[in-house]
């Protein structure tokens, strides 16, 4: 089959506007828009102005009446309960319609704020939907967050109602998220109307008179809600994420421009037809799980798989397996470092084949780099196409991919293939000038943005030019950095704050990462850039051994060094390597390598609220003391 992905990409940047016309007629309107493109305020672009539309409607309503009433339109799917429960499109539509008429209960209506604070269960998912149902903005937090990062975004947010679970669950404890959230509460200055708590029978809590409302109580009464028409340039979610400054960043998300971008991609990108299974493996709480477990499934009539589990460990290494054979899955959706982690249990690739993949089509990696070493086991195991694709928070959607609803494309390892349709990407150097083929630089994309990526921030337009529109003017910056080679193929190496300068040599530390994710017995590795009197920087490299690995840590230490030298050189300076247990991360996958970098550079920092295992950055910070490196303290 010939790839479109090139001609239809052409397409998009001569003609943009005739582009997302055609894409746009897949969603329903009740009032098309005056103005596809709004360019009066640039740089704060909009889509679809003056267009009219409800999200709910599109992702529920519409199918319901066009036939898809008694399709499984959510699987909700929990080892850590042993429950597995499915919703049609009409059950799960008034589940949602009741839950907003329980919002507009207390007052809730369109603009207003909305915090969902809870784990991964159907009602979180009816809780999104609740929500665009009646024109409230939701804003999700991640369940279980510190108490002063929620008061954070519940200052900013400014929500009338919160709702809550009451815990979530992690393999062998329970995480109570009711405390957290009336700390949260108590240091937050702006105080919510009510909040709505969901009991979970595994860790129960205590109500506060007056505020608290019983979830099950409160719906159990709430006359159910019809859907609210909106403004297509109408927020439909904040999501926030980590500012530099220690505030978080309030990522925006429209409602037109948000349907049409990812009902364009389902088919198009991931390849996946209505009434097929889907399954992103993700939390709710990050953008994959916003994006690609709750709202493009069900905009496109798929059914959706919602996993509260681990990729290890929920029993075994088996864990994706079991759902995509039980469920009939056709693409799954997941993080390299969920791979990494099965790769590591099951080298040999045994969970594999004890399950019915025969539905099963495609494997996508994306919220960080798909090393090489792991995309080619992928690959092997699984006799599937392995698609490594490239997109942040602030896209909501991929911008780098290769588009299997377009014509699968040779595959190159390392590479996220090419452009999406849509995107304007370009690798910049220092003096805003796109760099040859093949080189390292910045990779940004030319304004406007195509539908469905953030406008702006929540109530911060002046920061939103600041942190994404000031490095290179006329672009938005990704903050990443990599290449575009000779066939256009894309190459994300690193971010632009790993690119490291070891005596005056730019190096990206992901392609040393290539080759310590080349030795046989390494499961996962990360390097950073420390400083260095002499050479300015030098690299670290941490290591993950495999599962029952017998070489000796000092050994496979030795090796990674040499092999960092004949690949790329003794200009590399690499000579330092330590093996860990595991890699400092936030619980979203993100290895910490600014924090890590903090450390052996005797700068004061702050263990980020959403990491994995604290304990683990005390044994780098052993050893990195014991080579002379570490000076940090909290």
């Amino acid at each position: 089959m010939t790839s479109r992905q090139i001609d239809e990409h052409r397409r998009s940047l001569a003609d943009p506007e005739g582009f997302w016309r055609e894409a746009a007629v897949a969603i329903d309107w009740e009032r098309r828009w005056d103005k596809l493109l709004d360019d009066s305020d640039a740089p704060f672009y909009r889509w679809f102005r003056g267009g009219r539309l409800n999200t709910c409607w599109n992702a529920l309503d519409r199918h319901v009446e066009n036939g898809r009433a008694d399709q499984c339109a959510l699987i909700y799917d929990s080892p850590m309960t042993g429950t597995v429960k499915r919703f049609s499109y009409r059950a799960l539509r008034d589940e949602v319609a009741k839950l907003a008429g329980a919002l507009q209960s207390l007052g809730v209506t369109r603009g207003d704020r909305v915090l969902i604070y809870m784990p991964m269960v159907p009602e979180t998912v009816m809780a999104f939907l609740a929500c665009a149902r009646i024109g409230a903005v939701h804003s999700v937090v991640f369940g279980g967050f510190a108490a002063p990062e929620l008061a954070a975004r519940i200052d900013d947010a400014k929500p009338k109602v919160i709702l809550a679970g009451s815990c979530g669950i992690e393999p062998g404890r329970i995480v109570a998220y009711k405390p957290l959230l009336d700390q949260a509460i108590e240091l937050a200055q702006h105080k919510p109307g009510a909040t709505v708590v969901l009991q979970r029978p595994q860790h129960p809590c205590a109500l506060v008179a007056g505020r608290d409302h019983d979830w099950h109580e409160l719906v159990g009464k709430a006359t159910p809600a019809d859907c609210v028409m909106v403004e297509a340039t109408d927020p439909l979610y904040i999501l926030y994420t980590s500012g530099t400054t220690g505030q978080p960043k309030g990522i925006v998300r429209d409602n037109g421009g948000h349907a049409v971008a990812l009902q364009w991609s389902m088919e198009n990108i991931y390849g996946v037809k209505p009434g097929e299974v889907f399954f992103a493996a993700s939390d709710v709480g990050w953008v994959v799980g916003h994006s690609y477990i709750v709202y493009a499934p069900l905009l496109c009539g798929c059914t959706t798989v919602l996993f509260e589990g681990k990729p290890v460990g929920t029993p075994d290494a088996g864990a994706y397996w079991r759902v995509i054979a039980e469920h009939g899955v056709t693409a799954l959706f997941t993080a390299p470092t969920a791979f990494r982690a099965i790769r590591r249990d099951d080298p040999d690739g045994t969970f594999i084949r004890q399950y019915d993949l025969s539905k099963f089509r495609t494997l996508f990696l994306a919220g960080e780099r798909a090393d090489p070493a792991t995309v080619q086991w992928a690959e092997h195991h699984l006799q599937r196409p392995v698609i490594d694709h490239w997109w942040q928070t602030e896209t909501g959607w991929p911008v780098s991919a290769n588009c299997v609803g377009l014509g699968v494309q040779p595959v190159k390892h390392g590479s996220a293939t090419r452009v999406v349709p849509g995107y304007d990407l370009q690798v910049l150097g220092p003096d805003n000038a796109a760099v040859k083929p093949g080189e390292i630089g910045a990779l940004c994309m030319k304004l406007p943005l195509p539908p469905g990526c953030s406008p702006t921030l929540w109530q911060a337009d002046a920061r939103y030019i600041q942190a994404y529109l000031t490095d290179y003017p006329g672009y938005y910056s990704t903050a990443d950095a990599g290449f575009i080679d000779e066939d256009g193929y894309v190459f994300v190496m690193t971010r632009t704050d790993d690119i490291i300068n070891v005596a005056g040599h730019r190096l990206s530390t992901g392609a040393m990462e290539e080759v310590l994710s080349a030795h046989p017995d390494v499961a996962e590795c990360a390097v950073i850039g420390v400083a260095d009197a002499l050479k300015g920087q030098v690299p670290l490299g941490l290591l993950v051994l495999k599962a029952g690995a017998k070489t000796g840590h000092a050994t496979v230490a030795e090796d990674v060094v040499a092999l960092v030298r004949a690949r790329i050189g003794p200009v590399a300076s690499f000579k330092l390597a330590m093996v860990v247990k595991r890699l400092p991360k936030t619980r979203s996958g993100k290895t910490l390598r600014g924090t890590m970098r903090a450390i052996a550079d005797g700068e004061t920092y702050k263990v980020p609220a959403t990491i994995d295992d604290p304990a683990v950055l005390d044994e780098i910070t052993d050893y990195l003391r014991s080579v002379g490196l570490a000076k940090a303290k909290l």
